[in-house]
């Protein structure tokens, strides 16, 4: 199983090229290319099943990683893993591809084999976007994507291919190479592509130069994925590609490549320029905004289903990007989610268009109307999907748009106000465009006699209305991995919404604010603050951004010294201790859920900074512990501080 473990991402990621070199031998008989590409692709969605199967819920990190040295000069390393955030954008591109073999069973005719192998060759280009751990192993397989994917429009696509062709590859590989030169200049400065190297030499201030670089760098990186989002206003590349791509080139354009974007933005924006990523929110934010609007609008008026469709993308990712920005730990993992609903829910929205066009040749809502009465299996599988995307209680696109919501909210209310009118926008163009195209009366006399789903049809289309629902009603599933990883990714970022982490642990208001207010007074830290009023989760989120340096925080030890404690945040005690049994101080507010805290005595009779926790033994006889009125522990000896700030996580 270790074998297995530590080469997994290796078979994952390499399993789809092996198959289409294979499928390049094989004779030219289309019935066994598709079965092989259908074989290759489901073969790699069941090794995939590996990593959320043997994945450690819980750890923080990368996991199944694979770190070996590729080129000595420059130096470039194959370094592949995974977190909670990236594993499932994994399982949705090894989700999907299945999917789309099915659906281009019949829809394409001609050079078949060229089409499944560059379906297939375009799947390890994605899948190793995802995992790849090295700079430039990342930007070979970003820039990867973009040769098979724009083959694919223009070989296979509709109308003007050829220019969506060209506009989709020109827009996306320009946008690139400013990430590049960014690249580059790290590589420069650290010596290494390898990004969890650069990431701590970042954080620890070894990169000369960084502090006026670090705008540059961020916006490099940032080009690069807003144009692949897109966000608004270079997002005109999206209705053309989706307008004349083939069916499954759509859904992986809409369910795969835009989550490039999103999860670029995440990991590296924010992973390796987190004060940039906080200086820039705010415009970012306002982008992020108007595409969810003007996304919405512009949807509204569309003649076209497929580019009304497109659109919807503009407006949905926008919301991914908003959660992202928010730095909460709710929006960000609603980020997360969503991009997983959207990939689910746009994904069968374009599989569906793709089966009418498969009937009809024409995407012109006009052409249509009354579809529910020839069709009504079709009908029922339009409803579902759409009302998942709506975003409906119990459906994929809820949990999301919910999450990132509250976490707009958090950041500041009128992010949430603004972006909420989004949702009643999507419920109105999606709902109109539906009466539209199946309600009334067959006015099309084509219409009537069109043939509803067949049994290949229905296969492809229920794994996705079952996802659907399933991570509608048990997100949890999804984000049990999701959280720490997100938890992770935040750990530099000091929201301010995490001071409202201390409520519900049975303070009442005014006793809370009481508490808060004498501990500021005597110069504790948030570390030690958290310690004292028991809240765990506040403890190790900010006690893990005081250990990154945090100048705001650090200003706040020199008082806590000043009372005879020592650093226990940065320089824990080596004392061992127990918890002792809690204790109820008289006249005060009980403190529940206390974290455990050693702290040394030496005299008699010492008082500890604890919440609720005495020592596991004393050199005297009596020991208290005080809650809200704290001093400093008494010694008989030489001076020495009580550890008050070690954090120990639950």
């Amino acid at each position: 199983m270790n074998f297995v473990n530590a080469n997994i991402l290796t078979i994952v990621v390499f399993l789809p090229l092996a198959g289409a070199i294979l499928l390049a031998f094989l004779p030219r008989r289309d019935r066994d290319v598709r079965y092989f590409a259908l074989a290759v692709s489901l073969i790699t969605l069941l090794a995939s099943l590996h990593l959320p199967w043997y994945y450690i819920r819980g750890q923080a990190g990368f996991q199944f990683e694979k770190n070996v040295a590729w080129i000595a000069h420059p130096k470039i390393a194959y370094h592949l893993g995974i977190d909670g955030i990236s594993m499932w954008l994994v399982i949705l591109t090894t989700f999907l591809m299945p999917m789309c073999v099915l659906i281009s069973w019949k829809s394409i005719n001609h050079q078949v084999k060229e089409f499944f192998i560059l379906m297939l060759v375009l799947e390890t280009a994605m899948i190793g976007v995802f995992v790849a751990l090295d700079l430039f192993l990342f930007y070979f397989f970003w820039e990867a994507t973009l040769i098979p994917m724009a083959l694919l429009i223009g070989m296979y696509g509709h109308g003007r291919k050829i220019y969506a062709a060209v506009k989709f590859f020109l827009y996306t590989m320009i946008a690139s190479v400013f990430m590049l030169a960014a690249i580059l200049w790290l590589y420069a400065k650290v010596g290494s592509f390898d990004f969890v190297t650069i990431q701590s030499a970042i954080q620890s201030g070894q990169v000369g130069g960084f502090a006026n670089a670090s705008l540059w760098l961020f916006l490099g990186f940032f080009v690069a994925f807003a144009v692949k989002v897109p966000m608004w206003p270079v997002h005109t590349w999206l209705p053309d590609a989706h307008v004349e791509a083939p069916t499954a080139g759509s859904v992986l354009l809409a369910g795969v490549l835009l989550k490039m974007g999103t999860y670029g933005l995440l990991r590296f924006n924010l992973g390796l320029f987190p004060e940039q990523a906080r200086r820039n929110a705010p415009w970012i934010i306002a982008l992020a905004i108007v595409g969810i609007i003007y996304g919405a609008l512009v949807a509204m008026i569309q003649p076209n289903i497929k580019r009304l469709v497109a659109y919807t993308s503009v407006s949905h990712l926008g919301f991914v990007v908003l959660g992202i920005f928010s730095f909460t730990q709710i929006g960000v993992d609603g980020a997360v989610y969503q991009m997983l609903n959207h990939g689910v829910s746009t994904g069968a929205l374009f599989m569906l268009l793709g089966m009418i066009y498969d009937r009809r040749h024409t995407y012109d809502i006009n052409e249509f109307g009354g579809l529910a009465t020839p069709m009504p299996i079709y009908a029922t599988f339009f409803t579902f999907i759409m009302l998942s995307s709506v975003g409906l209680p119990l459906l994929n696109g809820f949990i999301g748009e919910f999450m990132i919501l509250s976490g707009a909210f958090q950041a500041k209310q009128l992010y949430g106000i603004l972006a909420a009118t989004g949702v009643i926008w999507s419920a109105c163009y999606l709902l109109w465009m539906y009466q539209r195209v199946f309600q009334g009366e067959v006015t099309n006399p084509k219409n009537a006699t069109l043939r509803d789903l067949d049994g290949r049809e229905q296969v492809s289309l229920w794994p996705l209305a079952i996802a659907a629902l399933v991570m509608g009603v048990a997100p949890m599933l999804w984000l049990h991995s999701i959280s720490p990883s997100v938890t992770e990714a935040l750990k530099t970022f000091n929201a301010p919404a995490q001071a409202q982490a201390v409520k519900g642990h049975g303070f009442s208001g005014a006793a809370e604010a009481s508490e808060i207010q004498d501990l500021k007074g005597h110069g504790f830290s948030r570390a030690e603050t958290a310690s004292i009023l028991g809240s765990a989760a506040l403890q190790h989120r900010v006690g893990t951004v005081e250990g990154s340096g945090c100048a705001a925080l650090q200003r706040r030890v020199p008082p806590v010294e000043g009372h005879g404690f020592s650093r226990a945040v940065n320089e824990p005690s080596d004392v061992g201790f127990s918890p002792g049994p809690r204790l109820k101080p008289p006249k005060m507010a009980r403190v529940d859920g206390g974290l455990k805290s050693p702290a040394s005595t030496a005299g008699p009779r010492s008082r500890t900074a604890t919440a609720g926790l005495t020592p596991a033994s004393t050199d005297g006889p009596k020991s208290r512990t005080a809650t809200a009125e704290l001093t400093p522990a008494s010694t008989s000896g030489p001076k020495s501080g009580a550890t008050t700030a070690e954090v120990i996580a639950q």
